[in-house]
């Protein structure tokens, strides 16, 4: 029986086979993704991902509080403290953190030892950091306080809401700082909401006056805080629909000058 004539689909493949035979570096060989063939592409698989439900709850409460409108009073906890400045106000408050566990074991073991000997005990009052949402307020209420820190990520913020305009009204600096577990590190405890600062040695005194001056400016004296609504902020597709639609408004009214 005569041969069938050749396909043009066989002829560029034995075209090609001749090709590979001249030069094989230089040939373009497609690669085949059905199954036992070639290796399958990465792909970014992040929207398929079945996250976590804390996970989802965190990205949407992040989206929603970019979306709806957020009273001042709330928004200006996001107004916290740069590196800079946080850094320096971590520098101080370190160096009044209250003894550890063992430290005070020790401290209360030689003072008994003192007791028993009939001596006079030669241990002054120790400066440290005041923490605890009552007492802090506590201690603002009564003009105690010389600095309150608090920290941004509080939650419910209902609990320190009010305690910015707490300082405010009795004239004590604040300011905020990112995280409550960098306040709870200084206090020997997971968190903080708050830590509140009411004696300073004489060798910080001058490094504290310069700090409470800028807390006082940025944050105390800066009306713009309680005036300031956060969030408004639209998705990418309706700033990309505002954007066209804007686009649009100019274009016809160059035509309607242009005419």
């Amino acid at each position: 029986m005569p041969k069938a004539p050749k396909t043009s689909k066989a002829k560029k493949l034995q075209k090609k086979v001749a090709d590979r035979k001249k030069n094989p570096l230089f040939v373009k060989d497609a690669k085949n993704f059905r199954i036992g063939n070639d290796v399958q592409p990465k792909r970014d698989l992040s929207r398929y991902v079945r996250w976590p439900r804390y996970i989802l709850l965190h990205r949407q409460k992040k989206i929603l509080l970019q979306r709806i409108k957020v009273p001042a009073a709330i928004h200006q906890f996001s107004r916290t403290l740069d590196k800079n400045q946080s850094s320096k106000v971590l520098t101080l408050l370190k160096k009044y953190s209250p003894e550890t566990k063992t430290e005070k074991k020790q401290r209360l073991t030689k003072l008994a030892e003192q007791k028993a000997q009939a001596q006079k005990s030669d241990q002054k009052k120790v400066q440290v950091l005041k923490f605890g949402l009552n007492h802090v307020t506590t201690l603002v209420e009564t003009k105690k306080a010389k600095l309150v820190v608090i920290a941004y990520d509080v939650d419910p913020i209902e609990l320190v809401v009010w305690l910015p305009q707490l300082c405010r009204r009795q004239e004590v600096p604040f300011c905020f700082i990112k995280n409550k577990a960098r306040l709870g590190s200084l206090v020997h405890q997971k968190t903080a909401t708050c830590v509140a600062l009411t004696e300073v040695r004489k060798e910080d005194q001058a490094e504290f006056d310069n700090l409470a001056r800028d807390l006082r400016q940025h944050y105390n004296e800066n009306h713009e805080l309680l005036r300031t609504i956060g969030g408004g902020q639209v998705g990418i597709k309706s700033r990309h629909q505002q954007e066209a639609l804007k686009k649009a408004l100019e274009l016809e009214e160059l035509k309607k000058t242009s005419q």
